[in-house]
């Protein structure tokens, strides 16, 4: 098994972490050796569920805030070599150091370090992250467990090039179903074209007025547009049936009842069905540990554009925010890489937070 030394410096353990390939669904090397390198701290209780672990303080401090990463991969690819990492310059190259090996790097050492933090922690690594949603190890922790996750504030360690992002915007994915009669095209007068319908719906995106909406201090800008569109049998026939996909990403401030209704309601005398909602999360900042490490890290803090699992933690009622090293842009790349001093500067903003 391999073993993570957690008196290294960040950027020799986040090599380390990164060198355990954990491709999704091939987690328990890593896993075993995570837990291997938590058990031994005295300050820790560590639960294992799957390929996932749970390491928590129990201090009786006035408030919990959670630090979590998930510690699986996309696929490892043999051109270029993205394993084993090494330097160049002043960047670690390899599979995880964007996403999101460096973050949960930067886990490992706070929970080696800080011995006595200033609030209780709870540590999630987590499985299954880059996969299917079935598979992802916090919603499993959160189905067997859900104690384990209670907390007052969370960080999710997803890489943000070291600054905050907080909380996230919803995403909700609907389809709008124009219906026709089907005819000969040569006889259209025979039949009733759903296609033609359909501009209907896009002349409504396209007059659509999109919110910009403050949430707990942090602009959110919506969306609304068609990402696909399908219908048609051959052609020589009048469509008796055309589908526009909508994607909506609604600010945090809406349930996901609310941004289902107000689809519905742009999209009035036509046929709607919701196929897809994940609501968004709050960031919390109003709250003295969301201050407190605003304060303490110094950045910039903007709001989060996407969707991530800091969504999982606000339907637990825990405001979340997104800060970790890397750039996010190079995600999921062949070349992934991130700089040395985002790696060490993750790590001291938290030690300055928590210690």
């Amino acid at each position: 098994m391999p073993v993570l030394d957690l008196s290294a410096d960040i950027t020799t353990l986040t090599a380390a972490v990164c060198d355990i390939e954990s491709v999704s669904h091939d987690e328990a090397r890593i896993c075993d050796a995570i837990e291997a390198a938590l058990r031994p701290l005295a300050h820790l209780e560590v639960t294992r569920i799957g390929n996932s672990l749970v390491a928590r303080t129990s201090l009786g401090r006035p408030e919990r805030v959670v630090l979590a990463g998930h510690i699986d991969t996309v696929p490892l690819t043999t051109d270029p070599v993205n394993l084993p990492t090494r330097l160049e310059g002043d960047e670690l190259v390899g599979r995880g150091t964007v996403d999101m090996k460096g973050g949960v790097a930067v886990q490992l050492k706070v929970a080696a370090e800080v011995t006595e933090p200033s609030r209780d922690l709870t540590f999630v690594f987590y499985e299954g992250e880059e996969v299917d949603s079935q598979y992802n190890g916090l919603r499993l922790i959160q189905e067997a467990r859900p104690e384990l996750l209670e907390a007052d504030f969370a960080v999710l360690l997803e890489p943000t090039a070291a600054e905050v992002e907080g909380g996230c915007k919803g995403t909700l994915r609907a389809l709008v179903t124009t219906r026709g009669v089907a005819a000969h095209s040569a006889r259209p007068w025979k039949g009733h074209n759903a296609i033609h319908d359909a501009g209907e719906v896009l002349v409504r995106l396209t007059a659509y007025e999109t919110r910009t909406v403050t949430v707990d201090g942090l602009e959110y800008r919506e969306a609304l547009n068609a990402t696909g569109i399908t219908g048609g049998i051959a052609g020589n026939v009048i469509p008796d049936r055309c589908v526009v996909t909508v994607n909506y990403r609604y600010a945090p401030d809406l349930s996901e009842e609310q941004a289902a209704e107000h689809v519905r309601e742009v999209f009035d005398g036509f046929e709607v069905e919701v196929v897809d909602n994940a609501a968004g999360a709050r960031p919390g900042l109003d709250l003295p540990a969301a201050k407190a490490f605003v304060d303490a890290l110094g950045a910039t803090v903007t709001a989060k554009e996407g969707w991530t699992d800091v969504a999982r933690f606000a339907a637990l009622g825990v405001p979340a925010v997104n800060f970790g090293p890397g750039d996010p842009n190079l995600a999921h790349h062949d070349d992934e890489r991130c700089p040395v001093d985002q790696l060490v500067a993750a790590e001291a903003a938290l030690l300055r937070w928590l210690a």
